[in-house]
């Protein structure tokens, strides 16, 4: 995507263009009233030069034409006169006013006849339309200049207009938590950018009271989940050391105690990341091959006596530069899935040094599923009981460590989940 160019730019644009077309419009009433003006003084001055004329012929037949710098003329068909020193490009000519172009040299020729006589007068016009040109190439360096000006004034107004405004974007983007009872409209005029400001206040105290009962929550929930879950771990392990237990028993107690690990991890996790992002801490090294093992012992169960062929390869060579903890839930949910919601087949797990691969046979899902499965609030598929909250964490934790996850599936083909590892993020060596 490009990139919107700032306010100082367009405002720039704008002046800059509002004083190109004005000045424009104003330039070119200016040339053609001076060129208008121009033609008109030529042609009263052709007009009196023939008055003049006609009065000295009709005094004395044989006076001859003017022939200054600027004005020549001629006579044909008088008695006095001859065919051949009229030039030739003036024969065509009809009475009346004209432009005439001869070589370089530019003319306003006026024509009349009187009694039979036929009389031709020439302006020259080369040094009028000369000025005129270099009016021309001064008027279009004045457009360029007067819009440069505009631009740089725009810039330097729209500094001066916008100045409070960016200084009311700083106050807000370095807002720091001590800093929520001061009040921005404080520091501002009660103008528009105070009232800007009063409603930044406004916005900011209700935000800051959301964190605060978000904050009292998840501390209560911590410290109430976690007060549950040691009584339940604890009953859990007196009856585990019952003798008399039967074996059906005692597996229905472990996989309570399981489950009741899996719940005070889980919630440590969320409670995590409700908080800001960087109260996640990197971790140390963590080999990825164990914990693939740890997760498929712990959700083997779940098989039961499905029909499925189960491949495992991993690389206990990669360690992860990651929270063992986070590691452990990312993995454990992408197996949880892969185990429960396969009835037949084949689950596969493929672990490299740069990618972790898990494939399944199970139901899949269909194209429009796939598109929201990673956003929140969860989404599950049509076949699945859960929430779908295990794959929205799987994607934040990717992204925490600037991993890629990606998801393939088809309905009734099953399903790919792919986590790649970038190198140098994320990832270290053994």
């Amino acid at each position: 995507m490009h990139r919107p160019r700032n306010l100082r730019f367009r405002v720039a644009l704008a002046f800059a263009g509002f004083g190109a077309v004005v000045s424009t419009l104003l330039g070119m009433v200016m040339l053609l009233t001076t060129h208008d003006l121009g033609q008109r003084l030529i042609d009263d001055t052709l007009t009196a030069e023939l008055d003049d004329f006609f009065a000295r012929r009709s005094r004395n037949p044989a006076s001859l034409p003017p022939k200054t710098v600027t004005l020549h003329g001629y006579v044909q068909g008088g008695p006095h006169d001859r065919e051949e020193e009229l030039p030739h490009y003036l024969r065509a000519l009809t009475p009346g006013r004209h432009d005439l172009t001869v070589g370089t040299l530019t003319y306003r020729v006026a024509v009349a006849t009187q009694q039979e006589v036929r009389y031709y007068l020439l302006y020259d016009t080369t040094l009028q339309n000369r000025r005129e040109q270099n009016s021309l190439i001064l008027f279009s360096a004045s457009v360029l200049m007067i819009a440069l000006v505009a631009a740089l004034g725009g810039i330097w107004l729209v500094g001066i207009i916008i100045a409070p405004v960016t200084e009311l974007a700083s106050q807000v983007r370095n807002r720091q938590p001590d800093s929520w009872p001061l009040q921005l409209a404080d520091r501002f005029p009660d103008d528009e950018v105070g009232e800007l400001a009063h409603a930044f206040d406004l916005y900011l105290a209700r935000l800051h009271s959301f964190m605060e009962r978000e904050r009292a929550f998840t501390a209560d929930l911590s410290h109430e989940l976690r007060t549950s879950l040691t009584v339940i771990l604890s009953a859990s392990e007196i009856l585990l050391a019952d003798e008399n237990l039967s074996e059906r028993q005692r597996n229905r107690l472990l996989r309570i105690e399981r489950a009741t690990q899996d719940m005070a991890e889980m919630g440590t996790t969320l409670l995590l990341m409700a908080r800001e992002q960087h109260t996640l801490s990197i971790g140390e090294n963590t080999c990825l091959a164990e914990v693939i093992d740890e997760a498929v012992e712990k959700h083997r169960f779940l098989l039961k006596s499905k029909p499925i062929q189960l491949i495992q390869n991993t690389d206990p060579e990669l360690y992860l530069a990651a929270d063992r903890g986070l590691v452990y839930i990312a993995v454990a949910n992408l197996l949880r899935n892969a185990f429960a919601y396969t009835e037949q087949g084949e689950i596969a797990i493929e672990q490299n040094q740069t990618a972790l691969i898990v494939r399944d046979s199970g139901c899949g899902m269909r194209a429009q599923q796939i598109e929201t499965l990673f956003l929140r609030p969860f989404h599950a598929s049509a076949h699945s009981k859960g929430s779908g909250i295990g794959l929205s964490l799987v994607k934040r934790i990717c992204d925490h460590y600037h991993w890629t996850v990606h998801l393939t599936s088809q309905e009734q083909s099953g399903t790919t989940v792919r986590i790649q590892f970038n190198p140098g993020k994320g990832t270290a060596s053994n």
